[in-house]
């Protein structure tokens, strides 16, 4: 989506909202993972309608995003807890252990839909 797009659609939550723009394309920045120090994002622009305005009052800020991300995500969530160690109940039974044979299949093994599909 383009990013004046992204910036408009902040406008439709409510409460606080934070905008992050990153400068490289979604897969580009999901795969770097940050220690690459691959890219740049924008933060903490002056908010308000104008997409051209918030820009440049932002931040450049070097590296990846994903540290500003996890950063918000700590704030937004409640305490840390354990792991599960084991998984599943007694109506939802476990199938079989992780990862599962499906994230070891081939795309075109017939245990889903291949990219080759018309």
């Amino acid at each position: 989506m383009p990013w004046h797009t992204a910036y408009a659609s902040a406008g439709l939550f409510s409460g606080d909202t934070t905008f992050v723009l990153g400068a490289s394309g979604h897969i580009a920045g999901v795969i770097n993972p940050p220690a690459k120090n691959k890219s740049n994002y924008w933060a903490d622009g002056v908010s308000g309608a104008d997409a051209e305005k918030w820009l440049s009052s932002a931040r450049s800020v070097p590296g990846s995003w994903w540290p500003n991300w996890t950063g918000w995500l700590e704030q937004q969530g409640g305490p840390k807890v354990p792991p599960r160690t084991l998984l599943g109940d007694e109506k939802y039974r476990s199938i079989e252990p992780a990862p599962g044979r499906y994230v070891k299949a081939r795309a075109d093994s017939g245990m889903g839909p291949s990219v080759r599909d018309p």
